[in-house]
């Protein structure tokens, strides 16, 4: 007996010292990181073109590839040749027609087998989606539907070599055909060097031309460029429409594309059984042309633009009974007016002044399209204003007072750049729209010290919407709006000072896809998503402001160096979130402080609205970092707040693993010299039904290089990182942790 017990306990020693081995193996393995973006990839900030008239003018992104004009021409040749197809009987242009916009007109797209071209092709066997447009497509960094090809080139292979669009199978064969024509010979040795054809020279030549398929020159260019009258009244309603925080379409529809490098779930009806990009997730495609190439969306649900806005102001796929789609679709209200305005608009992109010609005959000699009526451009016509091109005159900056009666828009609309538009004490049923670059509004307060009011009597949806650069506003009271105090989109320069917004909707102050921000000396109140918010912006400072009975109190998301510190946020759901959203042009959050702020009793109920990201809140946090990167958070204050103090954690405790496209962990935060008190007494159920008690700090035990310097303060796990470990131990920590986890 007492050998077996010896012979016991030997094994058991065997197995533990086998275990503190595997345990300090793990030391030397490093924590498993994210991948990281290149700065010149990150896409948050402005791309607003410095100096101009207007913050409208924006720089558009390389194109996706090189070509030259010889290429070009080669590739405008192939396009229109049926000669790339199995049966020599299907051009590109069959589908892409020119006249429709590079679209074809229908539903869905007619490929094998079919005839006639454009809208009146038929017979053919039906494809699941509809034919995409092409204008623009050299700035896209992800192509099809379902974004499945990043390079013209690849994507030029797909429909070439699909049994059911071109069907080509023998791709040498193709090759020898087309080598075979005397008058390719000579396309191919201007364009190459050299008369030789190859397969990947047939699609560098049909990505080269559709690189050409360039339109940048509308009625909202030319107005972007200072030309105000290139606009209509009514196309310049519907541009404001576009941009505001009622409708959101620019969050995904960015200028100057009016397309964004992501995929979306707006959750359309379908027709035929059809996912994108694996989760009903699709391409967000160019709004420019958009007059001429209906039907809309991917499988063509929408024969008209009214068709489309309806479908959005009704919330998109939720109200067909779609639950997973994009938070950004809150729904809206249009009246007829505000309807007929955006579309008007939307009119207002149409450029075919680089539409190029379709040729009289290719060198295959077989038959090529015709051209088409598309009665679209007959509206685009009449919609669209045609000017001479001219600006204002130029004169020195000048202070413009509001007079007694007068419409703060008019007094702006005079305005020029370099000017001060002051607006003196009173009340004021109005939204304001800037498009000028170097303005400031200035409110001039009453003898006791009262801002002048914007008072949108719960109908408007903002108070003041500007585009302009270097944007400066100050000295007023925003109240009664339905979606935002203030909006700042895209643009370089924003100011904003001794603001109060209450009850402004879902924010208050809010400055997106903008460059070098300061929010300072305001007050908000009642936001039912974020107080103050910096989203998909670079160089931020938040600072010496009050934020209480929001949703969100500050909110920093997507947004590169940001710095948020002398503020005092309380009563809030949460005081302060920094956090990585998936599916937003910007992929990253990185570079953010938080020092010496007072953070306290943010334990108010969420009233964010249903389906919205910030409806995920949980009620009592400081501070959250959900995702982000390179955090620091010192010398605050933080007391009071029933869930947590401050809260680390990983994207996935708000959405599913599909559903994100970033680097999800948060990694390289340091929390340090922090006052915490009386923080994590009665956690929200979100956090306990995770299984984690309320404390001063919360980290779940995701990312690289997370630091917590606090003694003293209660946490979960009871044990953190310190800056003092090394990083063996912190290696050996995670893994350890992670696996315990793992288990329950």
């Amino acid at each position: 007996m007492g050998k077996i017990f010896k012979g016991f306990l030997r094994l058991t020693s065997i197995l533990v010292a086998l275990l503190i081995v595997i345990i300090l193996m793990q030391g030397f393995f490093s924590v498993p990181e994210d991948d990281k973006f290149d700065p010149e990839d990150f896409g948050a900030g402005s791309s607003a073109i410095q100096p101009s008239a207007t913050g409208l003018l924006r720089e558009f992104p390389p194109q996706n590839g090189e070509s030259t004009s010889e290429m070009a021409e080669l590739g405008r040749m192939l396009f229109f040749d049926p000669i790339l197809s199995d049966q020599n009987d299907l051009s590109c242009a069959h589908c892409h027609h020119p006249d429709l916009g590079f679209a074809d007109g229908q539903r869905h797209a007619v490929g094998a087998g079919g005839t006639g071209f454009g809208s009146d092709r038929s017979g053919g066997l039906t494809l699941p989606r509809s034919t995409p447009a092409l204008w623009n497509v050299g700035y896209n960094r992800i192509l099809f539907w379902d974004g499945r090809e990043e390079s013209l080139e690849d994507q030029a292979l797909v429909p070439i070599t699909r049994p059911d669009e071109m069907g080509v199978v023998d791709l040498d064969s193709l090759v020898a055909e087309i080598a075979g024509i005397p008058a390719y010979s000579g396309l191919f040795t201007a364009a190459f060097g050299d008369r030789t054809v190859t397969i990947e020279r047939i699609l560098q030549s049909l990505a080269a031309f559709q690189r050409t398929l360039i339109s940048i020159n509308s009625p909202f260019d030319r107005y972007a460029a200072g030309d105000f009258n290139s606009l209509s009244a009514a196309q310049r309603r519907g541009l404001n429409l576009f941009r505001s925080a009622a409708l959101r379409c620019f969050e995904c529809h960015q200028s100057p594309t009016f397309a964004s490098d992501t995929m979306r779930i707006v959750g359309v009806p379908s027709m035929l059984a059809d996912f994108g990009g694996g989760n009903n997730d699709f391409n967000v495609p160019t709004l420019r042309n958009i007059a001429l190439t209906s039907p809309y969306m991917h499988n063509g649900a929408f024969s008209t633009l009214e068709e489309v806005i309806d479908f959005y102001a009704d919330g998109g796929g939720k109200n067909f009974g779609e639950a997973d789609v994009d938070p950004f679709l809150a729904g809206f209200e249009l009246n007829s007016q505000e309807t007929a305005d955006l579309i008007a608009f939307l009119f207002a992109l149409t450029d075919e002044s680089r539409l190029p010609e379709i040729p009289l005959e290719v060198p295959s000699g077989l038959g090529v399209v015709g051209r088409m009526v598309n009665p679209a451009r007959e509206i685009v016509d009449t919609m669209n204003v045609l000017t001479n091109g001219s600006a204002s005159v130029s004169r020195p900056p000048r202070v413009l007072r509001v007079e007694p009666g007068e419409v703060i828009q008019d007094v702006v609309d005079r305005a020029q750049p370099g000017d001060t538009v002051e607006i003196p004490y009173g009340v004021y049923h109005e939204k304001v729209v800037v498009d000028i670059s170097n303005l400031t509004i200035r409110g001039i307060p009453n003898n006791n010290g009262d801002y002048p009011v914007f008072d949108g009597q719960g109908v408007l949806p903002e108070g003041i919407l500007s585009s302009g650069n270097n944007f400066e506003v100050s000295h007023l009271k925003f109240i009664n709006f339905t979606s935002n105090g203030v909006l700042v989109e895209g643009v370089t320069g924003v100011h904003m000072h001794h603001l109060w917004a209450e009850n402004t909707g879902v924010y208050g102050l809010y400055p997106v896809q903008s460059t070098d921000i300061v929010i300072e000396d305001s007050v908000v109140i009642g936001a039912n998503d974020a107080g103050i918010y910096a989203g998909q912006s670079v160089q931020v400072v938040i600072r010496n402001n009050e934020v209480y009975e929001n949703v969100l109190g500050i909110e920093v998301e997507n947004t590169v160096d940001s710095e948020i510190y002398g503020n005092h946020a309380h009563d809030n759901t949460m005081g302060i979130l920094v956090v990585l959203l998936p599916n937003l042009t910007s992929k990253v959050n990185i570079d953010t402080r938080i020092h010496n702020n007072l953070i306290e009793n943010n334990n108010h109920a969420n009233f964010a609205k249903e389906g919205t990201a910030a409806a995920l809140a949980p009620a009592g946090t400081g501070i959250a970092v959900i995702g982000a990167d390179g955090v620091e958070i010192h010398h605050n204050t933080i007391t009071g707040n029933k869930t947590a103090g401050v809260g680390v954690f990983h994207l996935n405790i708000a959405f599913s693993p599909e559903r994100i496209n970033v680097p999800a962990a948060p990694e390289d935060n340091w929390v340090h010299e922090n006052a915490f008190a009386n923080n994590g007494f009665e956690a929200d159920a979100f956090v306990t039904d995770l299984g984690i008690p309320g404390a001063d700090i919360l980290w779940d035990v995701s990312g690289a290089g997370n630091r917590f310097d606090a003694p003293g303060a209660s946490a979960f796990p009871p044990v953190l990182p310190t800056s003092s470990w090394p990083e063996f131990f912190y290696n050996i920590y995670w893994r350890v942790l992670n696996f315990v986890i793992g288990l329950l």
